[in-house]
């Protein structure tokens, strides 16, 4: 009896759990159909994109995103073999499922799990597009539930073929082309209703990658993905065997004229101009691509194309392991904060990715040391010449070291600047006082945690990190007579009604003086001229700036995970960084300085500058100092010698003195009974 009752109690709760279970569903299933009944999709209707264009500080046009309006097509001009390819790649379910492919996330999510990693997305055709028209690149919940919502709300409101026409007509196939068409023309120099059943399928596969698999630059991987894409068509049903074999076999003939030149150029800044444009001035990826609008930039065309010249020489990096070591890098105007060049990464760049030069958060190493110990130390009354103690020492628990572990007992402050003494930096900055290090680091713009206040700051142990674009900016009140300039790439945005709805507004501050920075600007012409950053000397250009390295945060291995240079001329400021995006023990810089870093800032200021006048900062240097130092060693070494020789003089004197001595009194003992 017991156990029927137990079996009952059991059978009793198994049914509460279920209904329990049931009305959290169905909850959250009315909350879904609430929210997209509400969802707003009017802007779907203006699907055909018109071109935005980029400016240049010069006027002139520089790049260019989206198609012209008049370059989308009706979906009746699509032919089945292009359609059909997109399905079987992107969408297998897409004539089945109501937006969200329910079946597709699961059947992913195991395929994830068996491989231990995102190895295969659930997102269905008309989720996409919601991604590209609707909403922003952030990868948030938020973003993925309303991403979920609008593809349902979508799926209600419009036909499937209205769906893959708007999908066609806005998705990015690389190269600047963006919408079904232009691609056809960029790749095939053909009307999208004469592609193959082959052509069809190499573009379906290159939306999963646009960039990386781009066939004028690897066409062996776009083969292999249109192949994937061909076995896909054949598997479903799309094609027959025998279309697949000749589809397999059809030679890929690329259109060598390429579209236009202006699209898809200078990707990096582009992107960047992207990200300003939403934070800034508030406007949606979305009406960036598709409102035909102008927009006028600080872009200089020659800078640009140095700094991509120069990332494009494998040499001038570390090599890497089984990765390759990234880098990313910004050159700003000081006097206008005009962001003149960036570069976010070596390899292939993808629309709106990951930029190094804006996007990146590592510690910037001893880079910091101008603006959060020396800076604040001259303005309390610290001289270039005071000395600093230069000698093993702990304060509390921390106990830091200089790079080399050579010590000199005591150095003058340009000294400790020009070799990057660690001791030194922290010394001081627990002489002058945290406070005012954090003060000064906050004026500069470098973003503080609350467990920065510590006297690692002085060796750039932040929390959070920096990126080189807020390293460039905060140098760049050294050569602007201590103002600092907010850096920007966007001078104004004009719509296609050439109505102007954004403009730049200068925000400067005054982060110190103009004596501190020429002080400031007298060290660090000493740090390049005989110091850590002799690999960034340009020869007849004067160039101030300092390195930076960060060592890796494993136990056991040495090495470095971060490399700095942050550097500049009287009218250019620039910053590089050089690493791995993910460090561990198989990944770091074997280098211990930050020399990599120096030699790529250099060959960018070489290229850059090749054909600019070398102009001067007209500041003392510390070559007299340096001088003067060298030859009261010398004069102090050659009294010491002197000193030395002249005991050890003394010292033999008074022993020969006392041996004759000792002599004379033996003869006087012995010689009269020496018969001659």
């Amino acid at each position: 009896m017991k156990k029927v009752v137990n079996n009952w109690k059991r059978w009793h709760m198994n049914q509460l759990m279920v209904l329990s279970f049931s009305l959290l569903v169905l909850g959250f299933l009315g909350i879904v159909y609430a929210y997209s009944m509400d969802a707003d999709i009017s802007s779907l209707k203006n699907e055909l994109p018109q071109a935005t264009v980029f400016y240049d500080l010069n006027g002139e046009v520089a790049s260019k995103v989206s198609a012209n309006k008049n370059e989308g097509i009706p979906i009746s001009q699509v032919p089945d073999s292009m359609k059909n390819a997109v399905i079987a790649i992107e969408d297998r379910r897409f004539y089945e499922h109501h937006g969200v492919d329910y079946i597709g996330i699961t059947r992913a999510l195991i395929r994830d799990i068996k491989a231990r990693g995102m190895v295969e997305g659930g997102s269905t055709i008309t989720q996409q597009l919601t991604k590209n028209t609707l909403l922003t690149s952030q990868k948030t919940l938020k973003r993925k539930v309303d991403e979920v919502f609008l593809a349902m709300q979508i799926e209600r409101q419009y036909s499937k073929q209205e769906i893959l026409q708007m999908y066609l007509n806005q998705i990015y196939f690389g190269d600047g082309a963006w919408g079904i068409k232009h691609a056809a023309r960029n790749y095939f120099a053909k009307e999208v209703k004469d592609l193959s059943i082959s052509e069809s399928a190499l573009l379906a596969g290159l939306i999963k990658a646009p960039s990386a698999l781009n066939p004028y630059h690897h066409l062996e991987k776009a083969t292999q993905r249109r192949n994937l894409v061909l076995t896909q068509m054949k598997k479903q049903g799309y094609i027959t065997a025998q279309q697949y074999e000749q589809a397999l076999n059809e030679k890929i003939n690329l259109n060598n004229k390429g579209g236009d030149p202006f699209r898809g150029k200078y990707p990096h800044y582009v992107d960047q101009v992207f990200d300003e444009a939403i934070k800034v001035y508030h406007l949606s990826q979305d009406e960036l691509l598709t409102g035909g609008f102008q927009i006028y930039t600080e872009l200089d065309p020659a800078l640009q194309n140095a700094m991509e010249r120069t990332y494009q020489k494998d040499y001038l990096f570390p090599k890497g392991t089984d990765q390759m070591v990234q880098s990313g890098g910004v050159l700003v105007d000081p006097k206008t904060g005009g962001i003149r060049a960036i570069v976010g990464g070596r390899g292939e760049h993808t629309f709106r990715g990951y930029n190094r030069a804006t996007q990146l958060k590592a510690q910037p190493g001893s880079a910091i040391k101008p603006i959060a110990v020396f800076t604040p130390a001259l303005e309390n009354g610290w001289k270039i010449t005071d000395m600093l103690k230069d000698e093993p020492m702990s304060f509390g628990e921390y106990e830091p070291s200089n790079y080399n572990h050579e010590y000199a007992g005591e150095v003058p402050m340009y000294e400790a600047v020009k070799d990057s003494k660690n001791v030194s930096a922290v010394w001081l900055l627990n002489e002058i006082g945290i406070e005012k290090g954090l003060d000064s680091t906050k004026r500069f713009g470098i973003p503080l945690e609350k467990g920065d206040r510590n006297l690692s700051l002085a060796l750039g142990g932040l929390e959070e990190g920096v990126s080189p674009l807020i390293m460039a900016e905060a140098y760049s009140a050294f050569p602007n007579n201590g103002v600092r300039i907010k850096a920007h790439v966007i001078k104004k945005i004009v719509d296609a009604e050439g109505n102007t709805v954004a403009e730049w507004k200068e925000k400067k501050e005054k982060v110190t003086t103009k004596a501190v920075s020429e002080h400031i600007n007298t060290m660090l012409l000493g740090v390049v001229e005989h110091g850590s950053g002799k690999n960034a000397q340009i020869p007849g250009r004067e160039i101030a700036g300092k390195t930076g390295s960060t060592q890796v945060p494993i136990e056991g291995v040495k090495g470095v995970k971060d490399q700095w240079f942050v550097g500049y001329t009287p009218h250019l400021v620039g910053a590089v960084w050089v690493g791995y995006d993910k460090t561990d023990e198989k990944h770091y810089l074997k280098t211990t300085s930050s020399a990599g870093a120096a030699i790529v800032f250099r060959e960018i200021i070489k290229e850059a500058l090749r054909d600019t006048p070398s102009t001067s900062f007209d500041v003392p240097r510390i070559d007299g100092l340096i001088q003067k130092r060298q030859e009261e060693e010398k004069e102090m070494n050659r009294e010491t010698i002197e000193e030395h020789f002249n005991k050890g003089a003394k010292k033999w004197e008074e022993k020969w003195r006392k041996q004759k001595e000792k002599w004379e009194k033996r003869w006087k003992r012995i010689g009269p009974k020496i018969n001659y």
